[in-house]
């Protein structure tokens, strides 16, 4: 006898729209396609919004290999309206639950796994950020030919999108459901680099280098995690501005002054505890590492295009007790919950961090305009007609 939640829902339709990259450059196209049918282990989820992430970018302009055609898209929210075979609803995640979806999707069962490090879960970067597939080795999503597409994380650039249920957590309180479609990938980033990666402590001083989407989310909850100071960095004074309305106690251009320096002399020389590069850059990278005090931790959030590398100096390094750690998100079936219980108790604000919102037919031109850096905190595509 199948669950009483399982099976499509009958208001569900044979097709849907999703925005396509070919591959060919950075460009999207809107398609009307199969939707997609869950297996067991996940579920189907009507898509309200979804992220516009950098990330998605450097997949489209080729830094960052992936499998072409795909669907990209890695942080929404959304509707379960069904959930695959012998899928057993979790943590909440029933049909008719309103939810988000973080873009690290656990299998749960790997040995990464089963240690709670599901940010490093194995079958995760195997089979999706490698092949573009979900656990089984293969897509939920295909062309109206059958030609298959590969998935970005949920591919949720689409009116529906099938989520292992492992990525999926309940949306709570007052939150308004397009804007916590970030809560997957922005703030679920920040909250591992904060929380997990530099287990950021009450009175110590941070620097935020690049304050996008990720960065905004960092001030915030660097600010709620009882930072004595936070310095926004950035070369861009309107998302300066936006970062200390959001907490930043100080910000520095570093486009017309000299970062490191301007850091040093705000926490009276010495530099700070933590510094998050969150651009991926050679040159920021370096920067975050001489804002640090002697045993502060630099915490590089940044996805870098292509191969890119920075130099360290040894010296430093060895003579400062410097650390320098790689944090690429949370880890989710801890963390996804944690993020939504602190935006649902206001202790920082998605409604502040979505300052623009686009259509699946122009989720392309969000892309041009977070490519031109035209994008102050994040930007959602809304699935709504």
């Amino acid at each position: 006898m199948p669950h009483p939640n399982e099976g499509t829902d009958d208001m569900t339709p044979d097709t849907m729209r999703a925005a396509v990259w070919t591959g060919d450059g950075p460009t999207l196209q809107t398609e009307q396609i199969p939707v997609p049918q869950p297996k067991q282990g996940e579920a189907l989820v009507k898509v309200t919004a979804c992220g516009v992430c950098h990330t998605d970018l450097h997949v489209m302009k080729g830094e960052v290999a992936f499998p072409s055609p795909a669907v990209l898209g890695h942080e929404i929210s959304g509707t379960v309206v069904a959930l695959g075979p012998g899928t057993d609803p979790a943590r909440g995640v029933e049909v008719g639950a309103t939810v988000v979806g973080a873009f690290i999707m656990p299998c749960g069962e790997c040995r990464q796994c089963l240690r709670g490090r599901d940010d490093m879960c194995l079958p995760f970067f195997a089979e999706n950020r490698l092949k573009g597939a979900l656990y089984d080795g293969t897509t939920r999503l295909q062309r109206s030919d059958g030609t298959p597409l590969a998935m970005y994380s949920m591919a949720g650039l689409a009116e529906y999108s099938v989520v292992p249920v492992n990525a999926l957590a309940p949306l709570r309180g007052e939150v308004p459901e397009a804007q916590a479609a970030v809560l997957g990938c922005a703030f679920f980033t920040a909250y591992g680099a904060v929380h997990q990666t530099a287990g950021l402590q009450a009175g110590e001083t941070v620097a935020v280098v690049a304050t996008g989407g990720v960065g905004s989310a960092i001030v915030q909850l660097a600010r709620a995690a009882g930072a004595e100071t936070v310095i926004a960095v950035d070369v861009s004074d309107e998302k300066l501005d936006a970062a200390r309305k959001l907490g930043a106690d100080h910000v520095v251009n570093s486009a017309t002054g000299d970062a490191v320096a301007a850091v040093r002399e705000l926490t009276d020389g010495a530099g700070v505890d933590v510094a998050f590069e969150v651009l991926g850059r050679q040159q920021t990278f370096e920067q975050a590492v001489r804002m640090l005090t002697d045993g502060g931790r630099m915490v590089a959030v940044g996805i870098a295009a292509g191969q890119s590398s920075a130099n360290i100096e040894i010296t430093p390094l060895v003579r400062r007790g410097y650390r320098i750690l790689g944090s690429f998100g949370g880890r989710t079936r801890h963390d996804l919950p944690a993020v939504i219980e602190l935006a649902a108790t206001g202790v920082f604000s998605v409604q502040d961090t979505v300052t623009r919102t686009y259509s699946l037919e122009t989720a392309g031109d969000a892309f041009d305009a977070l490519a031109r850096g035209e994008i102050q905190g994040r930007a959602v595509v809304t699935m709504s007609t």
